[in-house]
């Protein structure tokens, strides 16, 4: 579960500006702030012009627990992407993230996370999904990437439409989470929900299990984020939107390209699936998703 940002006061310090100038960078106005808003350590948090692009740095010391912002806008369904690009060298304990939420009653919430969790220099940095319904997690995914992604921006993306939540890295479905609610499993249909991002310190867990802590002697942790879009999903024509699409439709049905990226994500990339976790389940406990999931369904 991703960290919940809280709200804090805008700070401005000589630390923002320190940051920036060891990294090499210049602080600027960015239209990123039209979209986004902080929502705490503002001042671990800044805008900059990375080459022609409009950038936000989220940064982390051991003096303050991180930072992080949220989109201004909330939805139902629709597509978020986001550019981002991790923190470089020994990143282990440190979680970055890219995570949607609604922000009702904390006991029945949605949410669809993105954590990036951090390792020693060298060591593959996981992609941890999980999705939550009216509360309930437990839905984890876990994944490698086939790259660096703190050598450059990659785009990550979650797709959220009345049949499926997808997530995909730079255009590539990696998973897939299914609406069940016909046979009684939860999905998410009527919450409104924003996109987060943060960077904290999660050393209880994050790495190995929490065997490896964050060596604050490599502070400041900085990652970045740019190219953030949203689009409302598009139901058929002649629907209002797409809550409204008929169940019958065939609009959101996953295409053969996208199922052959799902497959290959399974086979190359995925490392944990909560389907998959015997010692985790007994047969009779996996969630109902998961034998859905088996028959083909």
């Amino acid at each position: 579960m991703a960290l919940l940002c809280i709200s804090s006061k805008v700070r401005h310090s000589m630390l923002l500006v320190g940051v920036a100038l060891m990294l090499g960078m210049h602080l600027s106005a960015a239209s990123l702030d039209d979209d986004i808003e902080i929502r705490w350590g503002a001042s671990h948090t800044y805008f900059f012009m990375d080459g022609d692009t409009e950038s936000l740095a989220l940064s982390l010391d051991d003096e303050q627990g991180g930072s992080c912002f949220r989109s201004k806008e909330m939805f139902v369904y629709g597509t978020i992407s986001m550019g981002i690009k991790l923190v470089e060298g020994n990143s282990a304990g440190v979680v970055a993230t890219a995570y949607t939420i609604s922000e009702g009653p904390w006991s029945y919430h949605d949410e669809i996370d993105l954590e990036f969790l951090g390792n020693l220099t060298g060591e593959p940095i996981t992609l941890h999904t999980n999705i939550f319904v009216n509360g309930v997690g437990g839905r984890e995914q876990q994944f490698y990437l086939p790259f660096d992604p703190t050598a450059d921006y990659h785009t990550y993306t979650i797709e959220w439409n009345p049949k499926y939540i997808l997530i995909r890295v730079d255009g590539k479905a990696i998973r897939a989470f299914k609406n069940y609610e016909q046979y009684g499993v939860p999905f998410p249909t009527w919450q409104q929900q924003r996109l987060y991002g943060s960077l904290w310190d999660a050393d209880e867990w994050a790495t190995q299990g929490g065997r490896i802590k964050t060596d604050w002697s490599e502070a400041p942790f900085v990652a970045y984020y740019r190219n953030y879009t949203f689009t409302w999903c598009q139901p058929s024509p002649g629907v209002s939107w797409c809550g409204a699409e008929p169940k019958d439709s065939t609009r959101f049905d996953l295409d053969q390209k996208t199922l052959g990226e799902l497959w290959w994500a399974s086979q190359q990339y995925r490392i944990y699936d909560y389907c998959s976790d015997h010692k985790r389940f007994n047969e009779s406990d996996f969630p109902k998703e998961c034998s859905l999931q088996r028959q083909g369904l």
